[in-house]
């Protein structure tokens, strides 16, 4: 005699269908001392709404001819979520994050908002999971669905890819020390800027400004460089900055 799903929540609520034979007519279906609420009865199948409980409980069926042998039934408590890393990504989604806690073995189901991913479980203190894409930048709450129960409490921030608008001045000696001002979009979260593969000292502004030290080439020789602005929310490259070959006389 089956009993699917064989755990659920200690808060109750779980449907647990139980099949075998002669179950017909069921009068009462026990969960240790408890007696579930029976939805549904076939000769072969009861479906319940398991009580609340805790540990490990036999689940027996009643019916006129007699009381089943027992099954066994855990009760899982709910997931509890310490941290999650990172804690942004891109809107377009697809970043793997980590979620570290307890009782997430039997974690389901992480819920970015609306959205649903299915997570690996690493342990009972840790999954990852990939992030869905999302409706559009700004903070969605993280719920995470287990045996247990769905457990809130986190934050993941979902931020826009950057653009590269202008480059004022767009050149200057290959020796380094231009201010450049670069304007775009989505800037507030700037990790670093290349002029070509140097990585540039930078102030974030606002927003949509940047204010940048460009670096010297690295072979001292004067020519164009691709600037790139990478972000939490990705990368954007455009914008060159041409390296001026100094004076000679």
């Amino acid at each position: 005699m089956p009993i699917s799903p064989s755990q659920g929540s200690t808060g109750g609520g779980t449907v647990v269908t139980i099949t075998g034979t002669n179950l017909a007519g069921a009068t009462a279906v026990r969960f240790g001392t408890k007696t579930a609420t029976i939805t549904a009865n076939t000769p072969t199948s009861v479906t319940v709404i398991s009580p609340s409980g805790t540990g490990t409980v036999p689940v027996t069926v009643t019916t006129p001819g007699g009381t089943s042998n027992p099954l066994s039934f855990f009760y899982v408590g709910p997931p509890f979520k310490s941290a999650i890393s990172p804690v942004s990504g891109v809107t377009a989604g697809g970043d793997t994050v980590t979620i570290n806690g307890s009782g997430l073995t039997t974690a389901t189901a992480v819920h970015f908002g609306a959205t649903t991913a299915t997570p690996t479980v690493v342990n009972d203190g840790q999954l990852t999971v990939a992030v869905p894409a999302g409706t559009g930048p700004g903070p969605v709450s993280v719920s995470v669905t287990t045996a247990g129960g769905t457990n809130n409490g986190l934050t993941y921030t979902y931020v826009d890819a950057p653009t590269i608008g202008t480059v004022n001045p767009n050149s200057g000696p290959a020796t380094g020390g231009t201010v450049v001002t670069i304007t775009g979009t989505n800037l507030s979260s700037t990790q670093s800027v290349l002029f070509g593969a140097t990585p540039a000292p930078f102030s974030v502004l606002s927003d949509t400004t940047l204010s940048v030290v460009t670096p010297p080439t690295p072979d001292g020789a004067p020519g164009p460089a691709a600037i790139t602005v990478t972000t939490t929310g990705g990368s954007a490259a455009g914008g060159d900055f041409t390296y001026l070959a100094g004076p000679g006389i």
